[in-house]
C-alpha cells in the first residue's frame, strides 16, 4: 500500500509508461494508489504520440530498452510536437549505460530513473517531477512567482489543516492608465518592481512560512502569521509610495497626476499610481473554502479603493 501523498495533487495524475518491462509496471503499481495516479502502459513505442493525443497524461515515462523505437528518439519525436513541450518525460535505463556515449544536453528529458529501482525510489522520483513540472507551468512569465494554480492549492490546503493566517490581496490603483501613456514594457518594470517590494517585505517579516503568489496582471497574494501581517503591509505600502513616482516622467511626477483615456474613451486626469491591500482572516477554522476568502477580499478592497493613496484594509470581522 502506498505511503501518504507527498504532494497535495488537486486531481489523480495520469502517467503514461512505455515499456516492456513487466517489472517497472509492477513498481509503479506499488508505489501509487489508484487514487493517486492511473498508470497506462504500452509494451511499444509505435502508437504513442496518437495515444498521447487521444488521453493526455500529465507525465510519459519512457524505457529506453523499447523494441521497436530506441527510447531517446521517441522523446524527440514527443518533444518536436509543441504540445507536447512542456510535458514531463522521465527516461528509464540501466545504471549501467549511463557511461555510455549520450549527448545529455541535446536529449530533452526531465527525469532519469535507472535500474535497479525500489518503489518507494520511483515514488519519490516520479512525485517530485511532477511538482516540479506543476510549479513550472504555474509560475507567472514575467515575476516567476507561483500563479493561480499553487496560490488556491495553498489557501486550501491551510484551511483544510485548520491553521490561523492572514492572506492579503494587494493591486494597483490607476496602473492601466500608466500602461497606456508610457506602453507595456514600462509597466512590466513596475510589476517587476511591486513583486520585489512584496517578496523582499515578506520575506522580512513573515518568515520563511510566508507565501507570495501573482495571480495575474498587478494582481498579487501573500499569506503569513496573522500577527504579522499588519506591520507587512505597512511597509509594502510606505515602499510602494517611495519608489513608484520615479517610474514616471519628471513633469507628470511633478504635477502629481497623468493625462490618459479611460475606459469609456474619455480624457482625464489620473493620480500617480497607488496600491491597495485587503486581508482577510483565517482564525479556528473560519473559512472552509479558499473561494471564501477570495470573495470576502474582493469586497474589502473595493473599501480599500475608495481611498486614493496607497492603503490597507483588515477584514474586522474575523481580526
Amino acid at each position: 500500500m502506498a505511503a501518504a501523498p507527498l504532494c497535495a495533487f488537486t486531481r489523480t495524475q495520469k502517467i503514461l509508461v512505455l515499456s516492456p518491462d513487466p517489472d517497472l509496471a509492477a513498481l509503479f503499481a506499488a508505489a501509487f494508489s489508484s487514487a493517486e495516479a492511473e498508470v497506462s502502459v504500452l509494451a511499444r513505442g509505435k502508437g504513442a504520440i496518437e495515444a498521447l493525443f487521444i488521453d493526455p497524461p500529465d507525465m510519459l515515462v519512457v524505457d529506453q530498452k523499447l523494441a521497436d523505437i530506441p527510447g531517446l528518439d521517441l522523446v524527440a519525436m514527443v518533444k518536436s510536437e509543441n504540445v507536447y513541450r512542456q510535458l514531463p518525460v522521465a527516461l528509464v535505463m540501466e545504471e549501467s549505460q549511463l557511461g555510455t556515449d549520450i549527448d545529455w544536453c541535446a536529449a530533452e528529458v526531465d527525469e532519469l530513473l535507472t535500474r535497479p529501482m525500489t518503489a518507494p525510489m520511483l515514488r519519490a522520483r516520479i512525485t517530485l517531477s511532477l511538482a516540479r513540472a506543476t510549479r513550472s507551468l504555474d509560475a507567472n512569465p514575467l515575476t516567476k512567482l507561483p500563479g493561480n494554480t499553487s496560490i488556491i492549492g495553498r489557501i486550501q490546503d491551510l484551511i483544510d489543516r485548520r491553521e490561523d493566517f492572514a492572506l492579503a490581496y494587494a493591486d494597483l490603483d490607476y496602473f492601466k492608465s500608466f500602461n497606456d501613456k508610457y506602453g507595456f514594457s514600462r509597466g512590466d518594470e513596475v510589476l517587476m518592481m511591486t513583486a520585489r517590494i512584496i517578496v523582499n517585505t515578506v520575506r522580512a517579516v513573515g518568515g520563511p512560512k510566508a507565501f507570495v503568489g501573482h495571480v495575474g496582471g498587478d494582481d498579487f497574494v501573500y499569506i503569513m502569521a496573522i500577527d504579522r501581517v499588519e506591520e507587512a503591509c505597512r511597509a509594502v505600502v510606505s515602499s510602494f509610495d517611495g519608489i513608484v513616482p520615479h517610474f514616471y516622467d519628471a513633469d507628470d511626477r511633478d504635477r502629481g497626476f497623468i493625462q490618459s483615456v479611460d475606459r469609456e474613451g474619455n480624457r482625464r486626469a489620473f493620480p500617480l499610481m497607488a496600491i491597495s491591500i485587503a486581508v482577510v482572516f483565517n482564525r479556528d477554522g473560519r473559512l472552509k473554502h479558499f473561494g471564501e476568502a477570495s470573495q470576502t477580499a474582493m469586497t474589502l478592497k473595493k473599501k480599500a479603493k475608495e481611498n486614493p493613496k496607497s492603503c490597507y484594509v483588515l477584514d474586522k470581522r474575523q481580526g
